[in-house]
């Protein structure tokens, strides 16, 4: 075997690290704007700059990493620009992938989904945010399997997973069982194969003005650096 191929990671270790710092990615644990300094993160993932390396590039092409040749990787700023075309983008792909469903979906699926909201309730609970968020992402991402489109399921779920955090700020000031009410008619109008009704419900549903977008992003900005303080604080 030669050198090359014994110092190429698994693809095991490289999705590994990647699952890892994009978990971090998403969780802003790099403050927005940040260099990344691969060497100290290499060291704290106990992975060689290889594997972190291909990791780094993938987050890059995603859009939940920036990299500036001859500089290096840095954290994604919150943009409220950014956001809002996110949230855009996301509202324009669940109303045409909706359209797809209404001609391609079984009346079974579509009442499995109904289970699912039966299931996970109207009421958070003692649900935290983070699971209420992966909820929700669970529910829109089934309609968007339902349209029987494999890339537009895959580009949906890039844009969760760049907006995840604005929507963790988001769903604190959320109304449950509304948005579950809302889920619920939005089923229901698919099983009627109302295109109209189930195209309205969508925009009204995922519309986000600029201004809640920019209070959202204040806050989160908050959020990062009140936990950076006390977490220095501690040490």
């Amino acid at each position: 075997m030669s050198e090359d191929l014994a110092q190429t990671p698994s693809d095991s270790i490289v999705d590994k690290v990647y699952l890892q710092v994009r978990d971090m990615a998403i969780d802003y644990v790099f403050k927005p704007g940040e260099r990344i300094n691969e060497v100290a993160l290499s060291k704290t993932l106990g992975v060689s700059r290889t594997p972190l390396r291909e990791a780094l590039n993938r987050l890059n092409i995603e859009g939940l990493l920036k990299f500036s040749p001859g500089k290096g990787f840095y954290c994604r700023d919150l943009d409220v620009n950014e956001i809002f075309q996110l949230y855009e983008l996301r509202k324009s792909l669940e109303v045409s992938a909706v359209r797809l469903a209404i001609q391609r979906a079984g009346d079974e699926r579509i009442r499995e989904a109904l289970d699912f909201l039966e299931a996970t309730g109207p009421e958070a609970g003692e649900r935290t945010v983070v699971e209420l968020v992966a909820l929700d992402e669970a529910f829109h991402e089934r309609v968007m399997a339902m349209s029987g489109n494999a890339e537009m399921l895959r580009v949906l779920k890039n844009v969760n997973a760049r907006i995840r955090f604005v929507r963790w700020i988001d769903m604190r000031r959320a109304d449950r069982p509304a948005s579950q009410r809302e889920h619920r008619l939005l089923l229901q109008a698919l099983l009627a194969r109302d295109e109209n009704a189930c195209a309205a419900l969508l925009e009204k549903h995922i519309d986000r003005r600029m201004d809640q977008i920019t209070s959202a992003i204040r806050e989160g900005y908050a959020q990062i650096y009140m936990a950076g303080q006390e977490l220095a604080a501690t040490t």
